[in-house]
């Protein structure tokens, strides 16, 4: 059993992520890419920080949830958890993975999901994982966001694997600049990011991340034939 509407949450928090189906870089990127961000990253890219957050889920036809998302450290590795729950539906996914000032590698991809008591589980190791999972890819993209010349006419690829070691092919670019957004939490400084799946262009999402805080989404919506899919809001953030 696979919920089709847990695949359209999956497309969103990165991204695969809840909105959860997204994320990619450097282990794919090309070399152009690759190189054009390893120049810049040590000066520029934010520093990976732990912190806990909590999004408001809205997707249509099913009532709201909350999402959870706890970035920490482990000694010299770093473990970001997603996890929500419904009245009869309920999922979670976490990554394990190293992180230096231009590179994330994944280690350990765990996802799970039940709906009215049934689901499945799945996990993969670095060596299931050619590019990045998707957690490990959110990261890496909002430390790449606005430092790469990605633009809506050249945007850059985006590789990872889903739940299932699969390979996702998403093309991506951030908009000029940052802007500041109104969610539940307050009001934020935001870098923009455009998502796009290569196979069904008419399906985008957005991505707000937070500049300072890798990881952290302060809002994203799923777009399919230009109407709103999935929408997730920003809560609560404790650094």
């Amino acid at each position: 059993m696979r919920p089709a509407r847990l695949n359209a949450v999956s497309a969103c928090i990165l991204l695969g992520t809840a909105c959860l189906s997204l994320s990619s870089l450097p282990a794919n990127a090309s070399e152009e890419t690759a190189s054009k961000f390893a120049d810049i990253a040590p000066d520029i890219a934010p520093k990976i920080a732990p912190f806990e957050a909590q999004y408001r889920l809205e997707t249509r036809n099913w009532p709201s949830a909350t999402i959870t998302h706890t970035l920490s450290q482990e000694g010299q590795h770093w473990l970001s958890d997603m996890r929500f729950s419904l009245a009869i539906v309920s999922g979670q996914e976490y990554s394990r993975f190293s992180a230096d000032d231009d590179a994330v590698r994944s280690l350990l991809f765990s996802s799970s999901y039940s709906l009215l008591g049934v689901g499945d589980s799945y996990r993969l190791t670095d060596n299931d994982i050619a590019t990045l999972d998707r957690q490990a890819a959110l990261v890496d993209l909002s430390r790449r966001a606005g430092h790469e010349t990605c633009t809506r006419s050249a945007p850059c690829d985006l590789d990872f694997v889903d739940h299932r070691g699969r390979d996702e092919h998403f093309q991506y670019y951030a908009t000029p600049g940052t802007h500041t957004v109104n969610v539940p939490a307050g009001e934020f400084e935001v870098q923009q990011v455009i998502l796009t799946d290569i196979e069904k262009p008419d399906r985008h999402l957005e991505i707000n991340f937070h500049p300072d805080w890798p990881g952290l989404i302060v809002s994203a919506e799923y777009q399919k034939e230009g109407r709103r899919q999935t929408r997730i809001r920003l809560t609560q953030f404790n650094p």
